[in-house]
């Protein structure tokens, strides 16, 4: 009875964890679609998205892969990062940046609707000798350098 006990609650920890690791890294589209507002193109290099914070306006927890941000209408953003405090970002029309793979909140904490492209880049991969390899390994095999 007590290693069935100990099981159960091993597994119902496991469960809970695995919930909460999630939040953190959920797809802006799905949990933000008040503001990640259209997909125009999906394939497997890319996703670029039509993102529009109006004043005050939220994008909850999420998770984007390395991605590159096109401000078409700028303002003023609070963007909070897992585990590191808020930071006020002023984003200017014409603005591009690139970031590296992230799971953040944002609020647009101006009076301005902020429009944005975003930008997410895939992971590369390729079968190379039956293996899977990412774009890197492939550089250093394909140069000889592996």
């Amino acid at each position: 009875m007590k290693t069935l006990n100990m099981i159960f609650k091993s597994l119902l920890v496991g469960f809970v964890l695995m919930l909460s690791a999630g939040l953190y890294a959920q797809d802006p589209v799905e949990v933000a679609p008040n503001v990640y507002k259209k997909v125009i193109l999906d394939n497997e290099k890319v996703r670029v998205i039509q993102v529009e914070f109006a004043p005050g306006e939220v994008a909850p927890w999420h998770h984007h892969p390395a991605h590159v941000i096109y401000v078409l209408a700028g303002g003023k953003m609070e963007i909070t990062e897992k585990g590191k405090e808020a930071q006020v970002m002023d984003l200017n029309d014409g603005d591009a940046m690139y970031m590296p793979a992230v799971s953040h909140m944002g609020k647009n904490i101006g009076t301005t609707t902020i429009k944005l492209i975003v930008t997410e880049m895939k992971p590369i991969h390729k079968m190379m000798d039956g293996k899977m390899m990412d774009g890197k390994n492939m550089m250093k095999k394909e140069s000889g350098k592996m």
